[in-house]
């Protein structure tokens, strides 16, 4: 089990990951999972997102999981707000998923440099 100050860092680096995914794009919790060597951490990134809440410089609505559902809507203060944000950035949703899925999507291990 991780200790705190682990969990605490991989949190910080997952939200900086977060941060870097260019507006009208989206990316998958595996994706940033995979990108920061952990592959089968994808819960965790999505804790991290969760953990994010009330940080505006963390862009979470633009983070669903692998197929494009817009699986952390409940963590907004709105019901519909994860689904707004990516509407004013030109991503369609439909019944709660991302249209187009491949052609908005970002994946850090193929923009970054690490």
């Amino acid at each position: 089990m991780a200790q705190p100050t682990e969990k605490y860092g991989f949190f910080q680096n997952a939200q900086e990951v977060a941060r870097l995914i260019p507006k009208g794009r989206v990316t998958s919790y595996g994706a940033i999972a995979n990108y920061l060597s952990a592959p089968r951490s994808a819960r965790m990134v999505g804790y991290a997102m969760k953990a994010s809440a009330g940080d505006k410089t963390v862009p979470a609505h633009r983070v669903v999981n692998r197929v494009g559902l817009l699986s952390g809507k409940h963590n907004f203060d709105e019901p519909n707000e994860m689904q707004i944000k990516l509407e004013l950035e030109g991503i369609q949703v439909v019944n709660h998923q991302i249209q187009n899925f491949d052609q908005h999507f970002w994946d850090p291990s193929l923009e970054l440099k690490l």
